[in-house]
C-alpha cells in the first residue's frame, strides 16, 4: 500500500479479497474537484489497473457528499494568462482540457470493474466520473445535477459523451442537460442512471462490498475481458464487436482459470481461488 500513501486528496483503502476502495477525500470543501484531486484520480486508477492484488474497485465519497463538482475557486484562471490573444489562450486550453478528459477516462480504461455509491450531491463533474463508472448505486437522498449550463458551459470532460450511451433516452438526457435540473435517485433509476437505491449509505456500502467480493472470486480473465469486450460493444457495430471478441479471446481463453470454473461446475463444489494475472 505504499505507492498509494503519496495521494493528498483520495483515501485508498486495502479491504482484502482482492478489493480495493478509493474515497474522494475533501470532506470539508464536499469533495469538490481542483485540479490537484482531478489529477489523482486518473493517477490511482491507472495504478489500480496494474495492480495484481486489485481485481475490483469501490468509489465513494468522504463526508455528506459525493461531490459537488468543480470547484470554482481554484480552477478558474488555470487556462493560462490573460494578456494574450484569444487564439494563442484557446491553444493553451485545449490540451487542459484533453489533460482532465484523460483522468476520468482512466476510470472507464481501468481493466478492474469500478462500482461507485453515491450519497448526497452528486453535481457537474460528478456526472463524469460516475458515467466513466461500471455499476451505479445511491442512497435514496441523493440529488443529482448536470450542472454546467449554470456557469455558463457545455460539460466538456465526459457527461455529455458517456450519459446518452448510459440511459439510451436522448430526450432525458437533454432534458436534464440544458436545464441543469436536479433530480433524485429515484429518476435516476427510472431512467437507468443507476441501478439501485438504498436507504442508507451504510446499507448501500454493505452490499456494494458484498458484491466486489463475489465479483473477486470469479477468473480475473474472465471479468476483465467482459468489462473490455462490453465497452468496446458500447461504441462498434455487432459485427465489429464480434470480431473484436474473437480476437480476444483468441489468447484468452487458453487459460487454467476455464478449467477450474468448469470442475467445480461438475462437481457442483464452491469456486477455486484464481490465481492473479
Amino acid at each position: 500500500m505504499a505507492e498509494y500513501k503519496s495521494f493528498k486528496n483520495l483515501k485508498i483503502d486495502d479491504l482484502g479479497d482482492f478489493v480495493f476502495k478509493v474515497s474522494l477525500n475533501r470532506p470539508r470543501k464536499y469533495n469538490a474537484l481542483n485540479l490537484d484531486i482531478w489529477f489523482e484520480i486518473g493517477d490511482v486508477f491507472k495504478k489500480l489497473d496494474a495492480d495484481s492484488n486489485c481485481r475490483c474497485i469501490i468509489l465513494e465519497g468522504e463526508g455528506k457528499h459525493f461531490t459537488t463538482g468543480l470547484d470554482l475557486t481554484e480552477v478558474t484562471g488555470a487556462h493560462g494568462d490573460e494578456d494574450v490573444d484569444h487564439a494563442r489562450r484557446g491553444r493553451r486550453l485545449f490540451p487542459l482540457i484533453k489533460k482532465m478528459q484523460q483522468s476520468f477516462t482512466e476510470i472507464e480504461n481501468c481493466t478492474k470493474p469500478v462500482l461507485v455509491g453515491i450519497h448526497g450531491y452528486c453535481l457537474g463533474g460528478g456526472i463524469d466520473i460516475i458515467t466513466a463508472t461500471d455499476v451505479r448505486v445511491a442512497t435514496k437522498d441523493s440529488i443529482f445535477s448536470v450542472k454546467e449550463v449554470d456557469i455558463g458551459m457545455a460539460a466538456d470532460v465526459g457527461t455529455l459523451n458517456r450519459l446518452p450511451k448510459c440511459v439510451g433516452n436522448q430526450s432525458w438526457v437533454k432534458d436534464i442537460s440544458i436545464t441543469a435540473r436536479h433530480f433524485g435517485a429515484d429518476e435516476a433509476l427510472n431512467f437507468g442512471l443507476i441501478s439501485r437505491v438504498f436507504s442508507t449509505r451504510e446499507e448501500m456500502q454493505t452490499e456494494l462490498l458484498k458484491m466486489a467480493k463475489l465479483i473477486c472470486t470469479k477468473s480475473p480473465v474472465g471479468v476483465q475481458g467482459t468489462k473490455v469486450v462490453l465497452n468496446y460493444s458500447r461504441d462498434h457495430t455487432v459485427q465489429d464487436s464480434l470480431n473484436y471478441v474473437a480476437t480476444w479471446n483468441m489468447s484468452q481463453l487458453f487459460t487454467e482459470d476455464m478449467m477450474k470454473a468448469g470442475m467445480a461446475i461438475m462437481t457442483k463444489e464452491p469456486l477455486p481461488p484464481f490465481s492473479k494475472l
